[in-house]
């Protein structure tokens, strides 16, 4: 890349502080810059290598997949609000990436979606990522390619890393901090199956939207067609270790530790607990909430982060682990030992808790006025889709080949998506490039809340805020990798 070059690409992505290089060995010739990806390049902040490695959950379970720099979790990548950051992602395997970078309010060029227009990651190629970090808090990165009937490929794969952007100033108090990145593997396909909702407050569901979705489901199978696949796994890791295998989170009396939280999954809802303790919850996705509260017991859809506080108060080896006793007994949990015990971690199920956003929001907060309602309904085809369930938004699914917009927004106005769930599936709702406020669950109001991903239950409605204050397209979609492959998303496109 020439002067004139950069400087034509640095004053046309300036104002958002990105810059996005992708080279080849083929580009590199064309350009006449190195042949070898990165060399004659400054060197970068962090360089990221996607590649396949073996990752060791168990000394007698090894298990094959794709990952960042040959390990699971990916590198945690720690930023720094407001300053910038060159970041070089290699692709060594032999076909294109997406590296997205979850959470963060970044242009379409780098945001790391194919959807919005982000360019890929060739095979065998490279691109170099310039841009300022932000905002503050936990983030993730994670591959966003289509995955489809291949369970190699996206989310299912290992390629999901933390990423921390340190605030200008530090809110809390705590003595260190620990990093968990929760990740199902082995994943295998199956017909049918339902998924627990009772976790959820508040419960209550709209039976028309019940009715609509229940007489899809007896209709389809009155008709001869089996129930539409679903994923399942067979083993279960907190830091790429199955529980009992790995180093244990060690800790002291007294200490007050920060955890940070980060549902991996492709498809999988989690809960974690730590008997005889409880979590003051003190960041949702990375963004202070209004009122930090103490909890039992964590929910967490895919792609949800929780920063929580744990104050190190009942000596002992425990097990930090997921409610289901099945999945935690595969591997789902981690050993909490304090410093100078022994013996076998104890596991003690907690009491039934319901997993609440308003919880955490300010009594009596009243949500803005928005310029615009956008009504939203997401329902379940059948097993439409060659044995998979289709998904549509407003009686459309997106098309993978238009990629055509559905929907139009005006730079600067505040926007109220109305979703109503006519499914019986729970759907992690996520906006790339945006935080969004929920200011409804269930017919319930509530406000203060800031997120990029909420959980929306089986048959409910939940309003969410937004200000269109990134330029372009966004993309916006179920979190979870079976229901984005086969249609649920829809782009917006802010001008």
């Amino acid at each position: 890349m020439n002067r004139r070059d950069f400087l034509r690409l640095s004053g046309a992505t300036g104002a958002a502080g990105l810059l996005g290089v992708q080279l080849s060995r083929a580009h590199a010739a064309a350009t006449g810059a190195a042949g070898a990806p990165g060399e004659g390049l400054a060197k970068p902040d962090y360089a990221l290598r996607i590649g396949r490695s073996l990752v060791e959950l168990a000394p007698d379970h090894i298990v094959s997949t794709t990952t960042y720099n040959g390990q699971f979790p990916g590198p945690l990548i720690r930023l720094k609000e407001g300053q910038p950051v060159v970041i070089d992602v290699h692709n060594d395997t032999d076909v294109p990436e997406q590296l997205h970078w979850h959470g963060q309010f970044l242009p379409v060029a780098v945001d790391g979606a194919a959807e919005e227009g982000t360019p890929f990651i060739p095979g065998h190629g490279m691109r170099r990522l310039a841009f300022t970090p932000g905002p503050a808090g936990l983030r993730l990165y994670h591959t966003h390619v289509l995955a489809g009937s291949d369970l190699t490929r996206g989310q299912y794969s290992g390629q999901v890393g933390p990423v921390y952007i340190e605030p200008r100033h530090e809110p809390g108090r705590y003595d260190r901090e620990v990093f968990l990145v929760l990740k199902e593997f082995d994943p295998f396909f199956s017909k049918g199956g339902d998924m627990a909702m009772d976790f959820l407050a508040p419960g209550q569901r709209d039976r028309s939207l019940e009715e609509a979705g229940e007489s899809a489901m007896k209709a389809s199978l009155a008709r001869g067609t089996a129930h539409g696949y679903e994923v399942g796994y067979q083993t279960f890791a907190i830091n790429g270790r199955m529980l009992g295998h790995g180093d244990p989170v060690r800790v002291k009396a007294g200490e007050r530790v920060l955890f940070h939280i980060i549902n991996g999954s492709a498809t999988e809802v989690r809960s974690l607990a730590l008997p005889g303790h409880t979590f003051k919850v003190l960041a949702l996705d990375g963004n202070p909430v209004p009122n930090p509260a103490e909890v039992p017991v964590l929910w967490i859809g895919t792609a949800e982060r929780i920063s929580a506080i744990v104050e190190m108060n009942r000596p002992g080896v425990w097990v930090l682990g997921d409610l289901a006793d099945d999945d935690r007994e595969r591997g789902m949990g981690i050993v909490v030992e304090y410093a100078g015990q022994r013996g076998k971690p104890k596991w003690v199920a907690p009491k039934p808790f319901a997993w609440d956003y308003r919880r955490f929001a300010l009594p009596g907060a009243q949500a803005a006025q928005v310029d615009e309602i956008i009504e939203m309904t997401f329902a379940k085809e059948n097993a439409a889709e060659q044995g998979f369930n289709r998904w549509t938004i407003n009686g459309q699914a997106f098309d993978m080949q238009a990629m055509t917009p559905k929907f139009r927004l005006q730079y600067g106005k505040r926007y109220r998506l109305r979703m109503h769930n006519a499914s019986d599936d729970i759907h992690p709702m996520h906006l790339h490039r945006h935080s969004f406020e929920i200011t409804r669950i269930a017919g319930q109001p509530t406000a203060g809340i800031l997120k990029d991903v909420a959980m929306l239950g089986g048959y409910q409605s939940m309003d969410i805020d937004f200000t269109a204050d990134q330029r372009g397209l966004s993309l916006f979609h179920c979190h979870m990798q079976l229901h984005m492959d086969y249609g649920f998303m829809a782009l917006f496109d802010c001008t």
